[in-house]
């Protein structure tokens, strides 16, 4: 029996998930007025339900009768077991779940639910599509062979699994064994001292691990939702490591974590703890000028920071300025505007001020809701069916050791998204400066990445053309942490779109660009290495007269729990 094809993918939960839902967080009223509104419109349109009902049962019935209507995503993993092909009877289930997911999306696109209520309920089905999956349950053929190759040890040991994750994981599944890694040790491991500390940052000088270092330092600003070990994770896949390697002085800007009396800790306190940092950056490594690199909202940060910089006459401090994932036009289109009104976003913010901070948890959960069949199902599976340990992943324990933002920040990021100041010149005041991007002169990497559902490519592109200066943007293939960590020779798939021509209109750029194999770090390194003054021997010893080493590195604001 030849296989159809479905009319229309349906969507996914990545299509309803970026910063701004990340940032604004789930209110349980709307999920309730959602299944509401999805319940009125069956009962008012009880022909619209009928028809739908009746050509579902209609696909069922063909489906026991031994039809194959529709075949899995290509890229879906959870059905490559050859189970699920050859038996009849996990044939059948998996059809009528293929069956049911697509009688779901034709119901919501044959609806007559307003825009904002179709896409509250496309984000809900795509869950419950996830969730409902029968590659979810005991019946999963690995799961069964897994109880047969273990004598049954399999269950104990995923029960235990389970157990511990109800009590000290909120009941999501672990996504790295809890003692696979420690900070220092397996990761953010890099030599260095910690050379100056505020109450809002420590400043980190790494050694040199070169013969020669160019004069002008990079100072590196991760974003203050995460932890700065982003881009120190192990040795080979250290974004400091290879900046060392290849004659640059690194400094590491690593944020202290929030407490609730830290709640009036907005941008503007933020902006200010950086400059000092950036004072003592130039001090210790004697140059006038450092070349910024900023991480998702660290880039925020830096830009706010330059613009500061340009009122006062003294952007002359910067070199240069890299920006990896880093929004400025807040401005995002497409369905991931849900539950995102003006009531949602108000409410967020007094539920922050109120606590004092937003847990860090909070917004790693909106972000598994991204990818739940990678972040969250797979490790179901994994964890609990087949009563295996997780593996041991960098980058997982990283996201997984989240830090709190202070509630005064959390709701600057929430008008960010509410306003959209930054393209309107003066729209934004930070440390009682009008902010304007244009006057910001400093010559400007961007990197997007092409998979991020956080901060999508399109808004970072428009956010590069807000600056001043001479850019230069380039489209990796990864997703929001992939696209950045990309190092040379392990990044073996990984690629780079790029075009010289930076037009007004990113789909335009991106349909002239040509595709590089490889690492954007090679391109970014020759890019900052032209900016970054001569070679000279490298300095031996961190830290100086003034500012002596405090402790070494990773220093004790990345261990503040």
């Amino acid at each position: 029996m030849k296989t159809k094809v479905a009319k229309s993918s349906p969507a996914t939960s990545a299509d309803y998930i970026n910063a701004q839902s990340v940032i604004t967080g789930l209110q349980r009223k709307d999920l309730i007025d959602t299944v509401r509104n999805v319940a009125t419109h069956g009962l008012r349109h009880p022909l619209h339900a009928s028809r739908h009902a009746l050509a579902l049962g209609g696909r069922l019935g063909r489906v026991m009768l031994g039809d194959t209507l529709f075949a899995p995503d290509p890229s879906d993993t959870r059905f490559n077991d050859p189970t699920w092909a050859l038996n009849p009877l996990y044939k059948r289930g998996l059809q009528a779940y293929l069956s049911c997911q697509q009688g779901l999306q034709e119901w919501l696109q044959d609806s007559q639910l307003d825009e904002q209520s179709r896409i509250r309920a496309g984000f809900l089905f795509a869950l419950l599509d996830d969730a409902i999956a029968p590659s979810n349950t005991l019946l999963n053929p690995l799961a069964i062979k897994e109880v047969f190759n273990s004598g049954g040890l399999s269950l104990l040991r995923g029960a235990r699994h389970l157990l511990a994750d109800l009590r000290h994981h909120q009941g999501l599944p672990r996504q790295v064994p809890p003692q696979a890694f420690e900070v220092g040790k397996q990761v953010a491991t890099t030599p260095g001292a910690v050379v100056f500390r505020n109450e809002v940052l420590e400043l980190i000088q790494y050694g040199a691990l070169s013969e020669k270092q160019h004069k002008r330092p990079l100072l590196v600003v991760p974003s203050p939702i995460n932890r700065f070990y982003i881009f120190d994770l192990s040795p080979a896949n250290s974004f400091v490591q290879y900046a060392l390697k290849h004659n640059l002085q690194v400094f590491m800007v690593s944020w202290r974590n929030p407490t609730p009396r830290h709640r009036e800790w907005g941008l503007s306190r933020y902006v200010q703890a950086l400059e000092e940092a950036l004072d003592a950056c130039r001090t210790i490594s004697a140059s006038r000028e450092v070349n910024l690199v900023g991480g998702c909202t660290g880039g925020l940060i830096n830009a706010a920071l330059q613009s500061v910089l340009q009122r006062k006459r003294q952007l002359g401090r910067v070199q240069s300025a890299s920006y990896f994932v880093s929004l400025l036009d807040a401005h995002l289109e497409g369905p991931a505007s849900l539950f995102l009104g003006e009531e949602a976003l108000e409410s967020a913010k007094r539920r922050s001020y109120q606590l004092g901070v937003l847990d860090g948890r909070e917004l790693a959960r909106w972000a598994a809701l991204a990818r739940p069949n990678e972040l969250i199902w797979r490790y179901w599976v994994n964890n609990y069916l087949l009563g295996r340990e997780p593996e041991a992943s960098d980058v997982l324990y990283w996201a997984n050791d989240t830090t709190r933002l202070p509630a005064a920040l959390h709701g600057d990021l929430l008008d960010l998204f509410k306003h959209n100041p930054l393209p309107r010149p003066g729209a934004l005041e930070v440390c009682g400066t009008p902010v304007d991007l244009s006057l910001v002169g400093v010559d400007t990497f961007t990197v997007a990445a092409l998979n991020d559902q956080i901060t999508p490519w399109d808004s970072i592109y428009r956010s590069s053309q807000l600056l001043g200066g001479t850019h230069r943007l380039v489209l990796s293939s990864g997703g929001h942490v992939r696209g950045m960590l990309a190092p040379p020779g392990r990044a073996s798939e990984a690629w780079y779109l790029e075009n010289p021509k930076l037009s007004g209109d990113p789909r335009a750029w991106y349909y002239d660009a040509t595709r590089h194999e490889g690492s954007w770090w090679a391109p970014w390194l020759a890019w900052v290495q032209e900016r970054s003054g001569p070679l000279r021997a490298p300095i031996t010893q961190v830290g100086s007269e003034k500012f002596p080493a405090l402790g070494a590195a990773p220093g004790t604001y990345v261990l503040g729990e």
